[in-house]
């Protein structure tokens, strides 16, 4: 079996949590003919925790993780940094059913959290590591209901939390514009392109990380060969961990059940202590809104406010000058929404991002065909989906049994949909539809 890589990564837009970070070393690419026990394709979360965990599984195998750029500048560096612990669709239950499926998503969110805490701490990881939880603002009645809704879904889960009103959100954000809020506790936040580099920079020493190395075909066999731009690679175990890129795989099942959808970030130049006072408000936190079609807002503790919206579907997989160009104009729009007192600042920085997501939720984790494992697919919850993916197909890859991997084994498979040109169409006018619907949410 062979497999084309068509869609490679591309520079999607200036990434702000990447390019204010240092330099780094330079990269070091695959050149000529290497061989290892396992290759890992993609150094983003899900990759870096499979690798990371085979090395300390297997400390005497070999491993390559295979990364087409640098380590950060992917989507793993380019979302808002929430590690989530709870589930995200919790307002789709009516509470009067089992609970068991949203308790069995926490204790997996809660054991990538674990995993990666253990990491960060021992080895020191400068990434920003603030475990303060997440806001929930609402601007509009269905928001505030939508929020109504989650709180009693995290009292039946016996969920701790807290309600905002309108002046406590203010005493947080410094803007008047959210009408109510809840405090979730259990989320870290970070800096995102930070962690990833930190934990690409500590990896144990038998995993030999190759940067720059695009794949460009795949021979699936014994063993498996993936040929890159000057070298080729072969090893008898394999694990995809190419997130969105894996949908154009047919051969193992996934394209038109892993959907590429992009969504769309800018971060702002630092605030002076003039507009920082004239802000007020807390110096760190984070907001996701109450319509998940809404507008993520961050304030770093370097001064600095990230937007996050907009969503759309790149079947190809990146995205262009004028599309950014249209996404900076929605962001600026939003910024002024709310932070009208910031109409200076300048949005310095805009990007996007490939999501990875399927219809029904579900993720094809497991063995695809003989050799061949998947670690993708992590439907918006990269940061803690993909760590604990890829942290248990190491786990079970190796026959090692445990009940997260129980947990994560009777996740439902990606459903299919329909063929192109119907899909595109179905996909691109339901997120038209959900972001008309989500208002001033947006």
């Amino acid at each position: 079996m062979q497999l084309t890589c068509h869609h490679l990564p591309q520079n999607d837009g200036r990434c702000g949590w990447y390019d204010t970070l240092p330099s780094p070393p330079p990269a070091v690419s695959l050149k000529g003919e290497v061989k290892a026990d396992w290759v890992v394709l993609g150094a983003g979360l899900a990759g870096l925790a499979t690798a990371r965990r085979l090395a300390e599984l297997q400390p005497n195998a070999t491993i390559a993780l295979i990364e087409a750029r640098r380590v950060g500048a992917g989507a793993a560096g380019r979302n808002s940094g929430f590690m989530i612990d709870l589930p995200h669709d919790l307002t789709s239950h009516d509470y009067t059913g089992d609970k068991s499926g949203d308790r069995e998503q926490i204790r997996l969110n809660r054991g990538a959290i674990d995993y990666m805490r253990n990491i960060v701490k021992g080895h020191g990881i400068d990434c920003d590591w603030r475990e303060q939880g997440k806001l929930h603002g609402a601007v509009e009645d269905l928001g505030q209901r939508s929020l109504e809704t989650f709180a009693k879904g995290l009292t039946a889960l016996d969920e701790p939390y807290r309600v905002l009103d309108a002046r406590e959100m203010q005493a947080v954000t410094g803007t008047n514009f959210f009408q109510t809020g809840l405090h979730a506790p259990g989320a870290v936040l970070v800096q995102p392109a930070a962690l990833v580099r930190g934990l690409a920079r500590t990896l144990p020493e038998n995993v030999s990380l190759y940067e720059d190395t695009p794949v460009h075909k795949i021979e699936v066999g014994k063993p498996h060969a993936l040929v890159t731009d000057q070298g080729r690679i072969q090893a008898p175990r394999m694990v995809l961990a190419n997130n969105a890129y894996a949908a154009q795989f047919g051969q193992l099942g996934l394209k038109g059940r892993i959907l590429p959808v992009y969504t769309y970030g800018s971060l702002s130049q630092p605030l002076d202590s003039e507009q920082l006072a004239v802000l007020g408000g807390e110096e760190s936190w984070g907001l996701i809104p109450a319509n998940p079609m809404g507008t993520t807002v961050r304030r770093m503790g370097d001064g600095r406010i990230c937007i996050r919206n907009s969503f759309t579907y790149n079947p190809d997989i990146s995205t262009g000058a004028k599309r950014l160009a249209h996404v900076h104009a929605a962001h600026r729009r939003s910024f002024e929404t709310r932070f009208p007192m910031l109409s200076g600042v300048e949005l310095e920085y805009t990007w996007g991002g490939a999501l990875c997501v399927s219809r029904n939720g579900g993720m094809p984790f497991g063995e695809l065909a003989p050799g061949v494992f998947s670690a993708v697919c992590q439907n918006g919850l990269g940061l803690t989906r993909g760590t604990i993916s890829g942290k248990l197909i190491a786990e079970y890859a190796l026959g090692i049994e445990s009940e997260l991997l129980d947990i994560m084994l009777k996740q439902p498979k990606p459903a299919c949909n329909p063929p192109e040109p119907f899909l595109g169409m179905g996909v691109r006018s339901t997120l038209a539809w959900k972001e008309w619907q989500a208002g001033r949410e947006l």
